[in-house]
């Protein structure tokens, strides 16, 4: 008999094994083929041989500006969002907990006790102090494959986590560099402020001694409006980028404390890593595997629901009721029932379960591999947006140098009147953008540091 038992316990373990019900998740295949363009080569395949990632750099290292640690640092700690997603992690770390606790038996103690009088006649006093334990056997996987769905759950939501944790120093940052590059305009806009009033003033004096007609004089002047009116705008950016930054670090809106933008010191050289690191470094891609993995277990559990449920019952109580009779002292009434639930007929809701299961898998797959080419994207274009931003910047410095000479030389020709006011107002005009456009440019060439950092899955201590 013993023989039989074990020859059936082996023939069932090997059925279930062959349905899956307690198979581990395992990657599947994912496309990650040329997942970064090359912003140079021919081939449009960045081919990467080194394993190191620019993203696996301490944020600390990457953006060195003291003033700007604290306020990330500042952000980590108070941020809402970050917050938030440090409660979701609890809460599915107590779910965890629960999946872990419906193992063992569930036992209820209710006692009771009754007072009972006929006809006036003396008080009958019973009592029952019952104990109650029912235990799910867990032999078809259902518990299992759902606490290892709320395991890969945990690990998402960890990802959740840390992904907010890297879009904070990246926003942070980038809203930093955006007040280091408004300040810097400002600073512009007041030179050339100067710049356009001292025209203004020489314009106004060769009228009044030279008979210069009056339009040279009120172009100049319109001109150094035109500039003031631009200062101002900034100012308004500044207040409102100033506001952005503390609602970030979790702070009502006030004046940032800040450094210079030429006083930045950024990588200048980035390695991407390997294409399949991009699986594991980024949390966004890493939390839609482990979505993939829980709905892998979801397919698991509709599958065991097709097999029996068994339940083992004990009770125990302790009274003095014989039911006919009281007595004195009490004693106990003891029971045990086993019970096995074999679904049947459930009108087409476990086959419906387990479609929607797997249709559920593929959508998790899907969009797996759609975080996947999303990230290689943004990897690229960060890259491509830091070439080719370094290289204007290079180019507009040229051309800003250029301007300014030609500034200081039609400015000395119309003293002479070898240049007209248009000219000199308009080499004004061009010096202005020039360094306009330099300092944007300048700023959108750290943008991309700080995109490519993001896009790499930085963020690490």
């Amino acid at each position: 008999m013993k023989i039989k038992n074990i020859l059936f316990i082996t023939a069932t373990g090997a059925m279930l094994t062959g349905c899956g019900l307690y198979n581990k998740y395992e990657r599947p295949e994912v496309n990650t083929q040329g997942l970064v363009r090359d912003t140079v080569s021919l081939s449009d395949t960045l081919a990467v041989a080194d394993t190191a990632s620019f993203g696996n750099m301490p944020w600390r290292e990457v953006f060195t500006d003291p003033l700007l640690q604290t306020l990330i640092q500042q952000g980590l700690e108070k941020n809402t969002d970050l917050l938030n997603a440090a409660l979701s992690v609890r809460m599915v770390e107590q779910q965890l907990m629960a999946s872990r606790l419906a193992f063992l038996p569930s036992v209820a103690l209710s006692p009771q006790g009754t007072l009972s009088s006929f006809d006036g006649s003396k008080t009958s006093k019973t009592y029952q102090l019952p104990v109650g334990a029912s235990w799910n056997i867990d032999l078809f996987g259902n518990l299992l494959s759902s606490k290892r769905n709320v395991q890969k759950q945990l690990l998402a939501a960890k990802d959740y986590q840390l992904a907010v944790k890297t879009n904070i120093i990246g926003g942070i940052a980038n809203i930093y560099y955006t007040l280091l590059m408004l300040d810097r305009q400002l600073e512009i806009l007041n030179e050339m402020m100067g710049l356009t009033k001292e025209t203004w003033d020489i314009m106004a004096l060769q009228m009044k001694y030279n008979g210069m007609r009056s339009v040279s004089v009120q172009s100049a002047e319109a001109s150094y409006y035109a500039v003031q009116a631009q200062a101002a705008d900034i100012k308004r950016q500044i207040r409102e980028t100033e506001n952005s930054l503390s609602l970030l670090i979790g702070q009502p809106g006030q004046s940032i404390e800040r450094g210079k933008l030429y006083c930045q010191a950024l990588p200048e050289k980035f390695s991407t890593g390997l294409a399949i690191q991009m699986l594991n470094n980024r949390p966004d891609v890493h939390a839609a595997e482990m979505n993939l993995a829980a709905c892998f277990h979801g397919v698991q559990t509709a599958r065991s629901r097709f097999y029996p449920a068994i339940n083992i019952s004990a009770s125990g109580a302790f009274t003095n009721s014989a039911g006919v009779a009281i007595i004195n002292p009490g004693k106990w009434l003891l029971a045990a029932v086993g019970s096995l639930t074999q679904p049947v007929f459930a009108n087409g809701q476990l086959v419906a379960g387990l479609k929607v299961a797997k249709a559920q898998q593929e959508q998790a797959y899907n969009n797996w591999q759609n975080a996947i080419f999303k990230a290689g994207n943004e990897v690229s274009n960060a890259l491509v947006s830091y070439n080719t931003y370094d290289e204007k910047s290079r180019l507009e410095g040229k051309q800003t140098e250029l301007y300014r000479k030609t500034v200081e030389d039609t400015r000395q020709l119309y003293k002479s009147s070898g240049a007209s006011y248009l000219e000199v107002i308009s080499a004004q005009a061009n010096l202005l953008n020039a360094e306009i456009s330099k300092v944007t440019d300048d700023f959108y060439k750290m943008q991309a540091v700080v995109s490519l950092y993001t896009a790499l899955g930085g963020g690490r201590e």
